[in-house]
């Protein structure tokens, strides 16, 4: 008897392992922070893979923590997968939560569930990107457009105000995505007279396609002066694409930051980039949220800051708190 109670406990055990395997290998990550009885918040992001995502995370838990919040933070495998976050959405609901934080890849596709969230009264925290919908509460964000024209005011002075450049974006579909490709072109019509700018081009904020676009950009254009990438996989590909080109008088400049663009600014390949603040992102949305579980009345926005970083400042303190590996 004993021994076969031995074998069952073993048996689970193993079955337990190759669970807890397979949904790490699922891609939409998982997992909690804080502790206790306190308020549930349910977060849903737009990834899971790159380290912005992982540093919400991070500050999330780290403000759940402290106030004595529960949370669980989701997203999908790539920001590409709007379907699976719909149904991440939806089962997060199904949680019933005392409050949502949602970084929504497709307004649109995202709206039927937010109003599911409304008529359960569970108050909806977007952020990162806003949400065109009258559902959420507060929205904790970086001005991704002011962001982006910084990103562009630093490429055209690398390139001398002349020539062509381009820009991979993550997405059209998220505001974020829009306001980063926006907030660079109108700087870019305004200001850069000397400048043609491409078409923007779609990656889906993955490091694959990304290089692949960047390496038809540069065949197709012999004369590209530089490129902008507008989050943290569009940089990487780009990064990926230039350097298999072979070519080295392509000014780069991206957007976020991650260990692959701080080595890229380091040795020369990325002119700069700018950078959120997501643990302090994650910290905001747990606050945003706890004060509306409370039934406090929340501003609009909530802004998050950004800071532009090269070689010249990359070691300065207030940088380096910025910055996520």
């Amino acid at each position: 008897m004993m021994k076969t109670t031995r074998r069952l406990a073993a048996a689970l055990c193993v079955a337990l392992a190759m669970l807890a395997t397979a949904c790490a290998e699922d891609g939409t990550g998982g997992g909690g922070g804080g502790g206790g009885d306190g308020p549930l918040i349910s977060i849903v992001s737009k990834g899971f893979q790159h380290q912005f995502w992982q540093s919400v995370k991070e500050g999330a838990e780290a403000e759940a923590e402290a106030r004595g919040a529960r949370v669980t933070f989701v997203g999908p495998p790539t920001e590409a997968d709007v379907e699976e976050q719909v149904n991440l959405l939806t089962n997060e609901l199904a949680r019933s939560p005392d409050a949502i934080g949602f970084a929504a890849l497709d307004s649109q596709a995202a709206e039927p569930l937010l109003q599911q969230a409304r008529s359960q009264e569970i108050p909806v925290v977007a952020f990162d990107s806003g949400v065109e919908s009258d559902v959420p509460v507060t929205t904790v964000a970086t001005d991704n457009r002011a962001a982006a024209a910084e990103a562009a005011e630093h490429l055209a002075e690398a390139v001398g105000g002349e020539g062509t450049v381009a820009l991979v974006v993550h997405d059209q579909t998220s505001l974020s995505g829009r306001d980063r490709r926006d907030g660079f072109l109108e700087w870019m019509a305004a200001n850069a007279p000397g400048i043609t700018v491409l078409d923007p081009q779609y990656g889906g904020g993955d490091q694959l396609a990304s290089a692949d676009i960047t390496r038809s950009i540069i065949q197709g254009n012999p004369d590209l002066a530089g490129i902008y990438a507008a989050n943290e996989g569009s940089a990487i590909g780009v990064i990926n694409g230039v350097r298999e080109s072979g070519r080295d008088d392509i000014a780069v400049v991206g957007f976020d930051s991650g260990q692959a663009q701080i080595d890229a600014v380091g040795s020369g390949e990325m002119t700069g980039a700018v950078t959120q603040d997501p643990v302090d992102m994650g910290r905001q949305l747990v606050d945003a949220a706890l004060r509306a579980i409370d039934g406090e009345e929340l501003p609009e926005r909530i802004d998050t800051a950004f800071h532009w970083y090269d070689q010249g400042n990359i070691d300065d303190p207030t940088i380096r708190a910025a910055l996520y590996e």
